[in-house]
């Protein structure tokens, strides 16, 4: 079984190393890309299986060694090892395959907005915000902010395999805790949503001008006197779909254009995912929900300074250091537990 999974792994692995240095593949850009994306996801796969094939050439050469007669200790310690080894990479390449998301290795763009509470509910998108910034620079990926301030927060995230990592945080976040703006020292619960699209490159998603309705007006918000004396906000509405993005935090109009364009591809190429694949609730307003308190993937929990993912059932006692951005472990219990999940569904398929 593993040894013919070994070899598929080898066989596509060598057949991806010739595409990506393919003339023909290289000047179809959507092929080329495609392409990539596979020989990136497949790559630590392949580096498992020629660990397993190493391990598998140790223990037949111990074992032939002590077939012969040779009964050294150190040779019957090598033949242990290497079969500990062996049965240790055929669960990590098992797990190297299972089939993960086709967009986990895209840039993302991640919306932040207050849900439930009122004032604390934007103080709260702002904290959230905060915390994920810096959980991306943790991971070595960077941000862009595209739109910020009055309780709703619109940035990008780039690096391969962003949306892999904060995938895990669309959902209803969920804070108790005594606003600043409480006088009574009561404990609030309040809420703020959290979107994360997978940013659509330009071969994923294609807009037609003609379907743009674009107006111009002028900022209302913070940026100085030449942002508020001329008309350099860009709102777009997509007529087919009804989606609408505004842009005003740019004092260049272009500028505001080309950053409400990227937020509406990526809109528009996750609502056709949610069309593809229902069955995974990808569409926005399912990862959204409507913020109310009900809803929740997490909790922070101020008075206690403990941190609860709900998906999971993991509690951590770190309140401080989850919202400075140490997601790691929060991270690493939701991926675990979507490979158990896609690997339980691939052998029920199988």
């Amino acid at each position: 079984m593993i040894e013919s999974l070994v070899e598929q792994i080898e066989a596509r692995f060598a057949e991806l190393s010739r595409e990506i240095t393919d003339p023909q593949v290289i000047a179809d850009r959507r092929r080329y890309a495609d392409a990539g994306r596979e020989y990136r996801r497949l790559e630590p796969a392949a580096q498992l299986a020629e660990q397993w094939r190493r391990a598998t050439d140790d223990a037949a050469g111990a074992q032939e060694l002590l077939d012969e007669g040779a009964d050294d200790p150190e040779v019957r310690e090598m033949l242990a090892t290497a079969r500990e080894r062996i049965e240790q990479l055929e669960e990590e390449v098992r797990l190297a395959m299972v089939e993960r998301d086709p967009n986990d290795d895209k840039n993302v763009i991640v919306e932040i907005q207050g849900g439930a509470g009122g004032e604390e509910a934007g103080i709260w998108a702002g904290d959230l915000y905060r915390m994920l910034t810096k959980y991306a620079e943790a991971r070595g990926f960077q941000t862009e902010p595209l739109e910020l301030g009055e309780g709703k927060y619109t940035f990008a995230i780039k690096g391969t395999g962003a949306y892999s990592v904060f995938k895990y945080e669309g959902g209803t976040h969920r804070v108790q805790r005594v606003p600043v703006t409480e006088s009574q020292g009561r404990i609030h619960t309040s809420t703020a949503t959290v979107a994360v699209l997978p940013e659509a490159e330009e071969v994923d998603v294609q807009v037609d001008p003609g379907d743009l309705q674009v107006d111009v007006y002028r900022s209302s918000g913070p940026g100085g006197q030449s942002v508020n004396t001329t008309d350099s906000a860009v709102r777009i509405t997509h007529r087919p779909t009804g989606l609408v993005v505004s842009m005003q935090d740019e004092k260049s109009q272009l500028q505001n254009r080309e950053k409400a364009l990227r937020v509406l591809r990526a809109r528009l190429y996750e609502r056709a995912l949610a069309e593809q694949q229902a069955e995974l609730a990808a569409d926005r307003r399912a990862q959204v929900g409507t913020g109310d308190r009900a809803e929740k993937i997490r909790t922070y929990n101020y008075p206690e300074r403990r941190v609860t993912d709900h998906r999971v059932k993991v509690t951590l006692h770190d309140l401080d250091g989850v919202l400075a951005g140490g997601l790691h472990e929060l991270t690493a219990a939701l991926e675990a537990d979507e490979k158990r999940r896609r690997l339980a569904a691939q052998a029920q398929r199988a």
